[in-house]
């Protein structure tokens, strides 16, 4: 078993590079297909939609108020990476589209592409220290805070976002989005267990 606490600097860039790369091109599949998805990076897809701003600068300025309290909650050396995990994914998303030209998808496997792709970036970016930065850390503060179960707020919060969508994209548009956003939650699920890897 890998103990996070034994990372050297080189792990944990070389660990979060590649996050930052798998959930790039996620992004990249996800507005390409015109998908939304839960969390915070389905808010910066709805934001950019109806405002017509670019998706990766409407992405990084809702991360930004999170970091406080990733601050507060787990420490600098967390929010700091935080900080240049989204930044860097912002600044990746941005440019991929001059770098990959994407064409048509079967929407489906794009769905399931699009899943397993946040959900090992996710994964790569928790295990080295860092994280996307998000609503999670929102939830949990609520949770110590009045008891209400953070995995509820997530799941309350994702239903808000995909009914606002429901408004704007197409029905099967929603729902090949949603098998994408389960694929991803399922994928962590089976594979973000303790007794299999200890995170930080």
């Amino acid at each position: 078993m890998s103990d996070a606490q034994h990372h050297s600097p080189l792990d944990d860039a070389q660990g979060i590079a590649f996050g930052v790369t798998m959930a790039a091109f996620g992004m990249h599949v996800l507005t390409h297909m015109g998908f939304v998805t839960g969390q915070t990076t389905g808010i910066a897809v709805l934001l950019a939609h109806v405002t017509g701003l670019p998706f990766p600068a409407v992405y990084f300025t809702i991360t930004l108020p999170f970091l406080a309290l990733a601050w507060r909650r787990v420490g600098a050396r967390f929010a700091l990476k935080t900080l240049v995990t989204t930044a860097a994914l912002s600044l990746l998303v941005a440019l991929l589209p001059a770098w990959v030209d994407l064409g048509r998808i079967e929407p489906a496997f794009a769905a399931i592409l699009f899943g397993l792709m946040f959900g090992i970036a996710a994964l790569a970016a928790i295990r080295h220290g860092g994280s996307f930065g998000g609503l999670s850390i929102l939830w949990i503060e609520l949770q110590d805070r009045t008891g209400f179960r953070a995995g509820t707020a997530q799941l309350l919060s994702d239903a808000v976002i995909f009914g606002l969508a429901a408004f704007i994209v197409p029905f099967e548009t929603l729902a090949y989005s949603f098998l994408g956003a389960a694929v991803f939650s399922l994928f962590l699920a089976i594979n973000h267990r303790r007794d299999r890897y200890v995170a930080v």
